[in-house]
């Protein structure tokens, strides 16, 4: 495969960052939007969801900062660990006590007040292993065999994720895991040898579940059952529709006072469709494609091969996510539920979203 690094000098890159910060701050704003009622009336607190989304952003701040300089070559050493702890922790989740289930999915671990979603863990402890793996020796890529302990990992992961059950993080790891290994210089033959399992087990995961089987059904038609499987779909559909070209205003959304569900999470992009319209979107997802072009560019110029691998597969677990999720909400694909990274309610995705672009910081900024 054409190497895709090259040797430069490096300079850090500060627009990456500035962009980063400003989409979280962008996402509390929405968040309060999307929110204030549905907080005021379960919480009795229009600024519940926003006040933790401040503070995940301050943290996630941090975070990004203290990534920005810790040298990232530093990572291989954590490449066992790191995914010994994020098993660890999608393992807890299934532990009474220690598990939290929300809405029949059981995606989060609990200690006190405070909670995590090691799935948003594990998608960036399963790029630095695969990063290391493949940086270790190169010549591995080429054969099946070489390529297995990459391919167990993330297996493995996937299949802790499904049965939580969260389909979609599953969806984003297993993709994540065939682009490392395109990216790391897989041969066509060996590549598509592991792509056709990938592509059976799609509909082999969709038939094991009712549940599944009735969100595809949504999907092509949801007003098939308007009340039921269908309901969510058709009021993002019914968001984005009254958005128009230019939106109803900021704050002057009507799918927010409890017709949509989830719409400080999972759904807030149908939120800012309805109150800043297509014109909006487009300026929301350039900044989107933004991140992930300075992303690829950085791992474009670095000039070692785990840095490429690092830096190419942190973009991908955000612009993934981000692809996702607007398919989701757009009708494009069936419904499953998946934050979009940044300006979603959650501060797990958040602060883990943002110390990863401290990552990619830090090896723009390496000679």
């Amino acid at each position: 495969m054409k190497k895709l690094w090259r040797n430069s000098k490096k300079a850090g890159d500060i627009p990456l960052l500035i962009c980063v910060f400003v989409m979280a701050c962008f996402g509390c704003l929405m968040i309060y939007s999307a929110s204030s009622y549905t907080a005021s009336v379960q919480y009795g607190d229009s600024l519940y969801f926003v006040k933790k989304q401040i503070l995940g952003v301050v943290l996630g701040a941090a975070a990004m900062v203290g990534a920005c300089f810790l040298p990232y070559k530093k990572l291989i050493k954590f490449r066992y660990a790191a995914i010994i702890i994020a098993a660890v922790l999608l393992a807890l989740v299934f532990v009474p006590g220690i598990g939290i289930t929300n809405y029949g999915a059981t995606r989060w671990i609990g200690f006190g007040g405070f909670s995590i979603q090691p799935s948003e863990i594990a998608k960036y402890a399963y790029v630095i292993f695969a990063a290391a793996y493949f940086a270790k020796n190169p010549e591995r890529v080429k054969t099946v065999k070489g390529v297995l302990p990459v391919l167990a990992v993330g297996i493995g992961f996937c299949i802790l994720i499904i049965i939580e059950p969260n389909m979609s993080i599953t969806m984003c790891v297993g993709l994540l895991m065939l682009a490392l290994i395109f990216l790391s210089g897989t041969k066509l033959k060996t590549f598509l040898i592991l792509l056709i399992p990938f592509a059976l087990a799609i509909p082999v995961l969709i038939i094991l579940e009712p549940y599944r089987l009735q969100r595809l059904s949504a999907f092509i038609d949801p007003w098939a059952s308007p009340k039921d499987e269908g309901y969510q779909l058709i009021q993002s559909l019914y968001a984005l529709g009254n958005g128009g070209m230019f939106g109803t205003g900021l704050f002057n959304s009507t799918q927010k006072y409890r017709f949509l569900p989830f719409a400080e999470s999972d759904f807030i992009l149908s939120i800012m469709g309805e109150e800043l319209g297509f014109f909006g979107l487009f300026i929301f997802f350039l900044f989107c494609g933004f991140i992930v072009y300075r992303g690829f560019k950085i791992a474009n110029r670095c000039n070692d091969r785990f840095g490429f691998l690092l830096a190419a597969g942190f973009t991908m677990v955000y612009g993934i996510q981000v692809a996702i999720n607007a398919l989701v909400v757009s009708g494009a694909i069936p419904p499953t539920g998946l934050p979009l990274p940044l300006i979603s309610s959650g501060n797990t995705s958040l602060i883990i979203t943002m110390a990863s672009m401290g990552v990619l910081y830090n090896v723009s900024r390496q000679d």
